[in-house]
């Protein structure tokens, strides 16, 4: 199937039908028209759909069409509505005070009645004793009116009494029409017209019953967002880059993190907060904060962190959190000694971009549904589909490899076969390579204390992160998440899953020169070509005779020196 330009492989939404389909949640434009279609949907049919991730969000052509079908009636019925009404307001209308019994001036038009042969002036008058029998009405009524009212009875006279009869205020209380009694006693004392009497009965309604008001994701997570750091000393800023960090609220780069709070305080309102937070679309609105010398700008108390600080503004300054949506505020702590401390668990980061990796881990705002890997934003998964999921369509042209991306591409290039000196030493002219050649470098020359990070659970130390994930998931949780398709072996790495899988569809492809022995990896070709080289690297302890394989001394050792051997 070919690829539609803007369009995304997936299943509807609301038909379930699979293909290429539009985003209900983003912007498209239709011969000059400007088309959202979750707008339309909302309001066309005021349903509200599962924000769930899981869910798809996608929309096929057949229920655009119907979509913009409903639309355009929707629009003809308001068009009419409003045509009818207009004519009405055209036409003479009179006020009716009915004083004491509810307090309503409420706007009549006057029907249009046809008087038969034989209608007379009495009959006009024949139903009124109904109003004067009550002791509690006080009519008055302008000559205007009482032509008015003089036409309606006429209509009314043409019924006898049995059939019809006109209710008074106690009898509406006692009669089916209860509610409708106790809306007109919501309405005392209010002026209402034809087009605002439905919206009136519907805001008592719900002040008196506390009926809630459902807003959009997007407003609760700008409200959300709103309430922090309109009432708090946090930092907003944006993802920082290689020249600093930018502002929240005009994206100017400022180099340390002083220099960003001195700029804010001076140039920014938090008045701005809402403004700038309705710029982005509800996945993507995401707010990093420093939240050094956390404190309340209400009432001056220092707070320990972020959810601290939540629960503070709601249990003593009464804010409000729309707590079933997901938090977008994402906490940091900007020190300046290149060390950065997650503020959920703890751990330590040599970079701000590694920890803002590790965000990913307690912000799950999306989720692939290939792997089930989560990411804060919507655009870091769809960086992650791209990278592991899809098929990469750069080769480098001297090792054959291929990437996702031209810049990894070039990244492959520059660090492997140009040898590129990336990373600069901030105390020497010196440049290295990688990473962690710099950090080695930095320990042994200049005497910074090295990076350890130590396991929580047996107090050993390593040099790298990714080293103490490693040590966590094989040692203490023996975490296998990889496992063979074709047999019930489990494994930590997807290298080894690889290595494992020769055993099932490896060619033997590893050639041995001498010999033409063939092996399928070339690890195991590498270990045989020690027969032929006369490399006896493992040697007896005992008697000091040496073997090519270590394989060939254990069986040596267990033959010849049992006493020796290993239980």
């Amino acid at each position: 199937m070919e690829k539609k330009k803007g369009a995304t492989y997936g299943q509807c939404r609301f038909c379930l039908s699979n293909g290429y389909h539009k985003d209900i949640m983003k912007e498209y434009y239709v011969n000059g028209t400007r088309e959202v279609y979750i707008d339309i949907f909302m309001e066309c049919f005021n349903l509200y759909l599962s924000t769930n991730n899981v869910l798809s969000t996608l929309i096929c052509s057949s229920c655009v069409l119907r979509l913009r079908e409903a639309s355009s009636f929707r629009s003809m019925v308001v068009s009419t509505e409003q045509q009818l009404l207009a004519t009405l307001n055209e036409k003479d209308t009179v006020f009716i005070n009915v004083g004491d019994l509810h307090g309503l001036e409420i706007k009549v038009e006057p029907p249009a009645v046809k008087l038969e042969p034989g209608d007379s002036e009495s009959a006009i008058d024949c139903d009124y004793t109904s109003y004067e029998e009550a002791d509690d009405i006080d009519v008055q009524a302008t000559d205007e009116e009482l032509q008015a009212c003089g036409r309606e009875a006429a209509l009314l006279a043409r019924f006898s009494a049995s059939e019809y009869h006109l209710p008074t205020r106690m009898s509406l209380y006692s009669s089916p029409c209860r509610g409708f009694a106790a809306h007109l006693d919501m309405l005392r004392g209010k002026i209402v017209l034809p087009k605002t009497i439905e919206a009136l009965l519907q805001e008592e309604q719900e002040r008196s019953a506390g009926v809630k008001v459902y807003i959009t994701e997007k407003l609760a997570h700008i409200q959300n967002a709103s309430v922090i750091l309109e009432n708090s000393n946090v930092t907003p800023f944006k993802s920082r880059n290689k020249s600093g960090f930018p502002c929240f609220y005009c994206r100017n780069i400022f180099e340390n993190l002083d220099k960003l709070k001195e700029h804010q305080q001076t140039n920014h309102q938090k008045s701005e907060i809402k403004k700038v937070l309705g710029t982005y679309g509800a996945e993507c609105l995401i707010v990093y904060v420093d939240i050094t010398n956390l404190a309340c700008t209400l009432c001056f108390e220092p707070i320990q962190n972020i959810n601290e600080l939540k629960s503070h503004l709601t249990k003593v300054h009464n804010k409000k959190f729309h707590t079933e949506y997901p938090d977008r505020v994402i906490p940091f702590k900007l020190s300046t000694n290149n060390v950065y401390e997650c503020q959920v668990c703890g751990f330590n980061f040599e970079t701000f971009g590694s920890i803002e990796r590790h965000m990913n881990v307690h912000y799950r705002n999306c989720v692939c549904s290939q792997c089930g890997t989560g990411f804060v934003t919507k655009y870091r998964l769809k960086v992650h589909v791209k990278s592991m999921h899809v098929g990469g369509s750069f080769p480098c042209e001297i090792c054959k490899k291929v990437y996702t991306t031209q810049q990894k591409h070039k990244n492959h290039v520059d660090t492997v076969h140009k040898m590129v000196k990336r990373f600069k030493c901030p105390k020497c002219p010196e440049r290295f390579t990688e990473y962690f050649r710099r950090q080695k470098h930095l320990v042994e020359v200049h005497g910074v204390a090295p990076l350890r990070y130590k396991c929580n659970v047996c107090d050993k130390a390593f040099e790298r992160r990714y080293t103490l994930s490693r040590h966590m998931k094989r040692d203490h949780l023996e975490e296998r998440d990889f496992q063979c398709q074709l047999c019930a072996y489990k494994c930590f790495t997807n290298v080894e899953l690889r290595v494992h899988m020769v055993k099932h569809n490896g060619e033997r492809i590893f050639e041995c020169s001498v010999c033409k022995k063939s092996y399928a990896r070339k690890k195991t070709l590498k270990e045989h070509m020690r027969i032929h080289n006369n490399d006896r690297r493992f040697a007896c302890a005992v008697c000091g005779q040496t073997f090519v394989q270590k394989c060939s001394l254990k069986g040596h050792i267990k033959t010849h020196h049992a006493e020796y051997a290993l239980p």
